[in-house]
């Protein structure tokens, strides 16, 4: 048991689309636990799998106020993976700008995708369907408002700019963003299909999200492995729970254990007085 992690404020892990936070199987994996062993005090977000920005939003409001009446903080860290990132970001600027302290955000889709551009240009009431079938679904599977077409259209190009608009980088709020890359199409056969999908409209990507997308505020860079396996979008959340590789990194660009990545930056936040 170390304090390098001992952040001034409590940290609240948000999770992506198609998850959601359950006890006893984590969408983190190993990291919160190694956080915790380090002193960071830890929580999640508990919000729908697949609902709207905003209604997710609502969800990690009432989870970040639970947070601050149990450790009695004035705000929290948020650490968001992926569409996480834009919940996240929502909430900062609908009234809960003075209650967050810093915002990360790892393999977020800021900017959208020329990919779902093109699978939304499918007729509009087969797209319909088949976000109809998957909200019963995932209602069956424990969502409250499921919102699959919402959660469609916020990753095209077009609904992220006006976004980017209206949720700017709240002022007073530290904020920076990381992204991860694949090195190709069957370095994570979960997305062997997506990844060269992503490829030729979007270029380089983490399987589902392009690394130009990934940017945001206070960049901190593309990172992969020093495998020829690359990070992919569910490494980034340690899915297969160990080490990606033996090898030693070359530079900070390489990741060989994603555990080690979440702990430098929950160490850069200290650092940083949050």
């Amino acid at each position: 048991m170390g304090n390098d992690c001992n952040l001034k404020y409590p940290l609240l892990m948000v999770h992506g689309m198609g998850f959601r936070d359950r006890k006893h199987l984590c969408y983190w994996g190993r990291v919160p636990k190694a956080l915790e062993s380090e002193g960071a005090n830890v929580f999640f977000g508990h919000q729908d799998a697949v609902g709207s920005v905003e209604g997710n939003a609502e969800i990690i409001a009432r989870s970040l106020d639970e947070v601050l009446r149990i450790t009695g903080a004035e705000k929290v860290n948020i650490l968001a993976h992926s569409k996480g990132g834009l919940e996240s970001r929502y909430l900062a600027n609908h009234g809960y700008k003075d209650k967050i302290a810093s915002i990360t955000t790892i393999d977020t889709p800021h900017h959208g995708s020329k990919t779902v551009d093109f699978l939304m240009r499918a007729p509009k009431w087969m797209v319909k369907t088949a976000a109809k079938g998957n909200d019963i679904w995932m209602k069956i599977l424990g969502d409250k408002h499921p919102d699959s077409y919402g959660c469609f259209d916020i990753l095209t190009t077009r609904t992220a700019e006006q976004f980017n608009i209206d949720n700017p980088a709240p002022e007073g709020i530290y904020c920076q963003s990381y992204g991860f890359k694949v090195k190709g199409s069957f370095s994570d056969s979960v997305f062997c299909l997506t990844h060269p999908l992503v490829k030729h409209f979007d270029g380089d990507n983490d399987g589902m999200v392009s690394c130009d997308s990934m940017h945001w505020v206070n960049f901190k860079g593309i990172r992969t492995s020093p495998s020829r396996r690359g990070i992919s979008h569910a490494d980034v959340v340690d899915m297969r729970r160990m080490r990606f590789t033996s090898r030693t990194p070359k530079s900070t660009g390489e990741v060989s254990d994603i555990v080690v990545f979440y702990l430098g930056v929950i160490r850069e936040l200290k650092q940083l007085g949050f």
